[in-house]
């Protein structure tokens, strides 16, 4: 496993206080900023993390380290006037404390939103063994009680008001629960019931076969929402939305993380430095923008995050996508006669 980049590196006692690098906003173009200002109230835009060195020319003015970016950009990405929002995935690999998520918080404009997702301790049936498969069952799978105290208190206490969806990201099950899809449906409406009111919870799922109509019926009795997740192990994003239509009204969450067809790592090996659209995916991208348009449309808001491996760069795919998404409002509100 990659090891994490953190804001608070060479803070520790005993280590050297490392300089603070200015990062500096790059010139967006205006056509980029005309296209900001069609974008329709509710709708936030954002990347699944911002260090990434590639971007310079789009969102950063100068090549930086990515540690350096991780530590000190995220001012910087929040001045580009497509993104209002982000996510924070590294607390997928362990949790961070409310002054931690704080000094994000602290970067960023009062109406900018961050989509933080949930440790995989809460959400990961097994913990990894040493050689990188599967060990021993995970105590805490699940456990609301552990995600109150190490997830949802420090990330509420510490984003406020910035804090965005809480993100329960599953990875791949395994077959001893997919083949009793019931049980598992259960026991995650049983978790979600005991979680505080007054946060937006919502689920992504890495298990095809997981998504029901039980499913669904289950998300919205316990008051949270589903995330459409665009990944290669996912149906697309059409037949998702088709699954979930039906069970009323809601906001809209889309993480776009990976091209289709494509592994993590072929897909890095492929996109990296992240600096251009490698494998552009116009099928997702209209039903996206299309799903996006009929939520607006209902009063609803949405937030879409993508990856560099959607297409080889996030902040390029999203303004495509931003492109897709004005078209098609514009579309639905002429056939509305509005």
């Amino acid at each position: 496993m990659a090891r994490q980049l953190s804001l608070f590196e060479g803070n520790s006692r005993g280590s050297a206080t490392r300089r603070a690098v200015s990062v500096a906003a790059a010139e967006v173009a205006p056509e980029v900023r005309d296209l900001a200002r069609q974008l329709p109230r509710g709708l936030r835009l954002g990347t699944s993390s911002w260090h990434f060195p590639g971007w310079r020319g789009v969102v950063w003015a100068d090549t930086l380290l990515p540690a350096d970016l991780a530590r000190n950009g995220l001012s910087a990405y929040a001045q580009h006037p497509l993104f209002a929002a982000t996510g924070i995935d590294r607390t997928f690999q362990s949790p961070l404390t409310a002054r931690q998520y704080g000094s994000y918080a602290a970067q960023v404009p009062d109406h900018f939103r961050f989509v933080v997702r949930a440790p995989g301790t809460v959400t990961g049936p097994w913990h990894h063994g040493e050689d990188g498969g599967r060990g021993g069952p995970n105590t805490h799978f699940l456990d609301a009680s552990y995600a109150i105290k190490q997830f949802i208190e420090p990330a509420i206490e510490g984003l406020g008001t910035t804090a965005g969806p809480l993100l329960f990201q599953f990875p791949p099950l395994g077959r001893t629960l997919t083949r009793s899809p019931e049980r598992f449906i259960a026991r995650l409406h049983d978790f979600l019931e005991k979680l505080p009111r007054g946060p937006l919870y919502a689920v992504e799922m890495r298990d095809a076969r997981m998504i029901t109509r039980r499913f669904f019926a289950s998300l919205k009795d316990a008051g949270a929402r589903y995330c459409v997740g665009v990944h290669s192990r996912m149906p697309a994003v059409a037949t998702q939305a088709a699954a979930m239509s039906g069970f009323g009204p809601g906001p809209l969450l889309v993480r776009w993380s990976l091209r289709a067809g494509y592994s993590d790592e072929e897909a890095t090996s492929r996109f990296a430095p992240f600096d251009r659209l490698v494998d552009e995916d116009a099928a997702t991208r209209e039903s996206i923008a299309r799903l996006c348009s009929a939520t607006l449309a209902a009063g609803e808001e949405c937030t879409i995050i993508a990856g560099n491996k959607a297409e080889g760069s996030a902040p390029l795919t999203l303004i495509r996508l931003a492109q897709a998404i004005v078209a098609a409002v514009r579309e639905r509100r002429l056939a509305a006669g509005t």
